[in-house]
């Protein structure tokens, strides 16, 4: 099914917080819907952003805070241009696991960088390339990372990968940044709490909320 209107959609949470799963399943149900869809995620999603990706998360490397931050805006950058742009051309639907709101929650809240400069950054590196909708799926810091060891011990060994490394107050200052996000951007931000409930359920809320918005999508055409 081809679409007109562009819909760009980013699945956002800390460690754990089950993003990948739930960015596969909404894919498959996009796609037995009729859609075309394009799954990525950040950093990642081509052959230069996929080996930031494994820069930034190699525990022994150890990389200053505003390096960080412009290694995920390059990957980003790339990103857009190569995958995410010319799928929403061509009338696919773009799940993306991780996105802009990500880099404000992590280098703003939980590396303390200027939220301003990310902010700008990340307008100039999206191309100004908004999701239509956000995806927050909310952990306690506590039970999302142990739930991201557990799946990354085969790579990383039992402490995780460099983020996952750095302590509770900082993924703590993570989930604020998300949360904070929510609350200003309330009609985007969509918060999915993910501790308590089965993968099931959460997939059906999420379904629910992206049926809603793809029969608004739709309408206006």
């Amino acid at each position: 099914m081809f679409i007109k209107k562009k819909i760009f959609i980013t699945i956002d949470g800390g460690e754990g917080s089950g993003k990948t799963t739930h960015s596969k399943l909404l894919k498959n149900y996009l796609k037995k819907k009729g859609f075309k869809v394009l799954l990525t995620r950040e950093p990642g999603g081509n052959i230069l952003a996929e080996k930031i990706r494994n820069i930034i998360l190699d525990p022994e490397l150890n990389i200053v805070p505003l390096s960080e931050l412009f290694l995920l805006e390059a990957a980003r950058i790339q990103h857009i241009k190569e995958q995410i742009c010319p799928a929403l051309e061509k009338g696919e639907i773009v799940v993306c696991d991780r996105f802009a709101d990500s880099t404000v929650a992590y280098q703003g809240y939980g590396r303390k960088l200027n939220l301003k400069l990310i902010n700008k950054l990340n307008l100039i590196a999206s191309c100004g390339l908004k999701p239509i909708l956000t995806l927050y799926l909310d952990i306690t810091p506590s039970e999302g990372l142990n739930r991201a060891k557990k799946s990354k011990r085969d790579n990383y060994g039992d402490d995780g990968d460099r983020i996952e490394r750095k302590s509770i107050q900082f993924h703590e200052d993570v989930r604020k940044g998300y949360l904070e996000q929510a609350k200003k951007y309330f009609k985007r931000v969509k918060i999915i709490e993910t501790e308590e409930g089965s993968v099931k359920e959460t997939h059906m809320l999420i379904k629910d909320i992206v049926d809603e918005v793809l029969h608004k999508c739709l309408k206006e055409y």
